[in-house]
């Protein structure tokens, strides 16, 4: 039945745009022009957080950071084990995955480490990279309030996380 959605929604709105005497094949090239622009316009964005990403890891500031926060993640009831994933996610997804997967080999997979990786790894979001897609055509740019509000919920519910695969 599934596979019978997409094409009913599409010949419902062929048949809309019918009705309203709209000129289809112009409204999609002008979407299609919009779309290029925005493409065109996210590349800046999407070429900083990448750089911040890749210097964030190599100038060593990642490791310096994971040090320095894995007591204080430990003492709310994160995995010391778990600080560079929490620390990395945000930034970067490929690298969380990286290192999701080298704890997933150290500690097993259905170890206490594991599940709270597993659930923090997916209840969690690349706040930079989405932020660059989200905001990337807005002229106003006003988004360091909505970035800190998503770091601080991303923060407390791996805190959750880690609660929960406790009691669990």
């Amino acid at each position: 039945m599934t596979a019978y959605i997409i094409p009913v929604i599409f010949l419902a709105v062929f048949a809309f745009a019918a009705y309203k005497k709209v000129k289809i094949y112009d409204e999609f090239s002008a979407g299609v022009a919009e779309a290029v622009k925005f493409t065109l316009s996210l590349i800046p964005c999407l070429a900083a957080i990448f750089m911040m990403c890749e210097a964030f890891e190599v100038s060593g500031l990642s490791d310096g950071l994971t040090k320095l926060l894995s007591p204080v993640f430990g003492a709310l009831g994160i995995p010391p084990e778990l600080t560079k994933l929490v620390l990395i996610k945000p930034f970067s997804g490929s690298g969380s995955l990286a290192y999701l997967t080298e704890v997933i080999e150290k500690h097993g997979a259905d170890s206490y480490i594991t599940r709270c990786a597993c659930v923090c790894f997916g209840s969690s979001e690349t706040v930079f990279y989405i932020s660059a897609v989200y905001f990337a055509g807005l002229k106003n740019k006003k988004i360091a309030a909505p970035i800190v509000i998503v770091l601080i919920s991303t923060f407390l519910t791996t805190v959750l996380a880690c609660l929960l695969c406790r009691v669990m």
